[in-house]
């Protein structure tokens, strides 16, 4: 998951250097102490110009400094645990090492603010070699052109922080940061323990909520953001692709997963946006199955849900496939309808258009009625009981980024179409989940390359069996 560690000594001096090559040679060692200070850094990251932009445009909407910490890495202690930045620090900051804080000043500024302090200033843990040697390095104040790395024009040890905070309390009314959504348990650990902090640096200080202005700004995805996104959608195409070529009777669920896993990770995916959710028979009823147990059996139908994540931005695509390559009449049928219900939503995408349930503007209640108009369960009821989630969500560096579902869609936004019907009694669950984007005129479909038509997904899992049949022919030869 991490860059590569420097395999020598970040600089070599010797004694009989001219001057003209030790200016190369201490040019080129803050170069290589650049590199070497990736250890934990994403794979990708948008220019610091972006992240700058952002802090900017919500610095504008404030009247009092905004302080916001990263999260600590303690979660190390477990020895399955990686590093992952909180989301809105990461969003601001680009910034995916442990530890860190962050001070944003207002853009209206105080009548008692010296205008010659620092705007903005992140703080960073102290280089600590001994933890380097075996976590790998990390960044710090101390490092050569630290500021340009980071974008910051000021950056201190977090240590210095509280000091920070507490000299704001007296010259500013209040502070910005992102409260806990739930005030009586506290929303997140991570929330309320900053709250705390707070608290206790600035008791005098009203404690403000920034979580709705950086909300807002997430919703819109900046070209990179996109970019990203795209990246995380293809490596799932191809994941999708793979499992369909695979299947077959007889696998176990989990060994579907690994493959899936397998091909995110070969083809640069970090993590996954969530488990894999592989559910075969009885277990495609269950919404975020994830405990893929079942052996899968021939005449099952299969829930595929999986998301690559790329650079901390998360995919997320759903496609249901027959497990013996071929949909029966009653399988085929379901998943037409649940097909013309997405069908029905996609076309029906454009900015002024809502996730909502109810209203004119529906594209939820739009797919829903498709559902509730088409076909019927064993006892002659509409299957409109049977869709019983939303239609879809926005996605970004969560797989379920902040969003309202009664919102008005903006071009920009990237969100899910999943329409879904699951009969437990009849072992039939059919979900199909795609990425769009939502544009000036309409939207795109992000997703477009993975077929959705089930006599296309019935043709690559019949090349599948073919390639395997052929195998397993020169196996035998």
């Amino acid at each position: 998951m991490h860059s590569r560690l420097p395999r020598g000594p970040a600089r070599r001096r010797r004694e009989f250097a001219s001057p003209a090559i030790l200016s190369i040679l201490i040019v080129l060692a803050a170069c290589f102490a650049a590199t070497a200070a990736r250890a934990q850094e994403r794979r990708d990251r948008e220019p610091n110009s972006v992240y700058l932009e952002r802090r900017a445009r919500l610095t504008a909407q404030v009247d009092c400094p905004i302080v916001l910490l990263g999260l600590t890495g303690r979660e190390e202690s477990s020895q399955t645990y990686i590093f992952e930045q909180e989301e809105n620090f990461y969003y601001l900051t680009g910034h995916n090492e442990e530890g860190a804080g962050m001070v944003i000043l207002p853009a209206k500024s105080s009548g008692n603010d010296a205008s010659n302090s620092p705007r903005e200033i992140l703080y960073l843990p102290a280089k600590n070699p001994q933890k380097e040697k075996w976590n790998g390095v990390r960044m710090s104040p101390a490092d050569p052109g630290i500021e340009a790395r980071t974008g910051f024009a000021t950056v201190k040890l977090f240590a210095e922080m509280r000091a920070a905070v507490e000299n704001l309390a007296k010259t500013y009314p209040c502070i910005y940061t992102i409260l806990p959504y739930e005030k009586e348990l506290g929303g997140y650990p991570h929330e309320k323990e900053v709250v705390d902090w707070l608290q206790q640096a600035a008791p005098q200080s009203k404690l403000k909520d920034i979580r709705a202005q950086i909300t807002a700004l997430r919703q819109i995805k900046s070209p990179g953001e996109i970019a990203f996104l795209q990246r995380a959608i293809d490596l799932t195409v191809d994941s999708h692709l793979e499992a369909m070529r695979m299947m077959r009777p007889g696998l176990h669920e989990y060994e579907v997963a690994a493959k899936i896993v397998e091909v995110h990770a070969m083809g640069g995916s970090e993590a996954e946006g969530y488990a894999p959710i592989v559910g075969a028979g009885p277990n495609s009823t269950a919404l975020h199955y994830d405990r893929l147990s079942r052996k899968i059996e021939d005449g099952d139908i299969v829930v595929l849900d999986v998301g690559a994540q790329y650079s901390g931005y998360s995919a997320d695509i759903t496609r249901t496939i027959p497990a013996n390559g071929k949909f029966t009449p009653r399988q085929l049928e379901v998943y037409n309808i649940v097909l013309g219900a997405q069908n029905a939503a996609i076309a029906a995408i454009k900015p002024g258009m809502d996730l909502c349930q109810k209203g004119s503007k529906s594209l939820h209640k739009i797919s829903y009625d498709y559902i509730n108009s088409h076909g019927k369960d064993l006892h002659g009821k509409s299957l409109g009981q049977y869709y019983i989630h939303g239609l879809g969500h926005n996605i970004g560096l969560n797989v379920h980024d902040p969003g309202e579902y009664c919102k008005a869609l903006e071009p920009g936004m990237v969100v899910t179409m999943e329409p879904g019907i699951y009969i437990p009694e009849e072992n039939l669950g059919v979900r199909i989940e795609d990425d769009v984007l939502v544009t000036d005129t309409g939207y795109k479909l992000l997703s477009e390359r993975l077929p959705r038509e089930a006599a296309e997904i019935e043709k690559i899992m019949a090349q599948g069996a073919a390639q395997r049949a052929k195998a397993a022919k020169r196996g035998d030869d």
